[in-house]
């Protein structure tokens, strides 16, 4: 995998901060990104992203210590945290959906770089068959000049003299 720029990430994004491990797949011809997109399936990656992170976990943990806090015996939402207990619900409901959404945009991407790579296989075996053809046919044409005499003298070429139609 080729370096990008400095001021260039490897998604192609002059001045972005994305590793190039992560976004190198965004270049792949196969796969469409940026403006190509539908709104749900940019949707689909930023959450994607976002959720499956650890700065997600992270900022969760601290939203639950601080509602913990901050409603111990004295708050809006007393001990047993009813109301937290219901957001939490909720997001782990949607949390479902939302997984469901990425995991179908993560198979669409993976569907596009295999039907590609299998597009560029085939042209491949097509070139290496043709060139296999070529070399057989080379090598026919070596072997039935090769005993023959020269158009010139008549006699056969001796070691080392190039062989008619040579290219010198």
């Amino acid at each position: 995998m080729t370096t990008p720029r400095s001021n260039e990430s490897a998604d192609g994004a002059p001045g972005s901060t994305a590793p190039a491990r992560l976004n190198g797949w965004r270049r792949h011809p196969a796969v469409r990104s940026g403006g190509d997109l539908t709104l749900g399936e940019r949707a689909a990656d930023h959450l994607r992203n976002g959720m499956g992170s650890w700065g997600f976990v992270f900022g969760a943990l601290i939203f639950l210590a601080g509602w913990m806090l901050g409603n111990r015996n004295v708050g809006f939402d007393r001990y047993p945290f009813i109301l937290l207990n219901l957001i939490l619900s909720c997001l782990a409901a949607m949390q479902g959906a939302i997984l469901l959404i990425a995991a179908k945009r993560e198979d669409q991407i993976s569907s596009d770089l295999a039907a590609h790579d299998y597009a560029t296989n085939v042209e491949a075996d097509a070139i290496v068959k043709s060139i296999h053809a070529l070399t057989c046919e080379i090598h026919e044409h070596i072997v039935q000049n090769a005993g023959s005499p020269t158009p010139a003298t008549g006699s056969e070429p001796s070691p080392g003299e190039p062989l008619p139609g040579d290219v010198l």
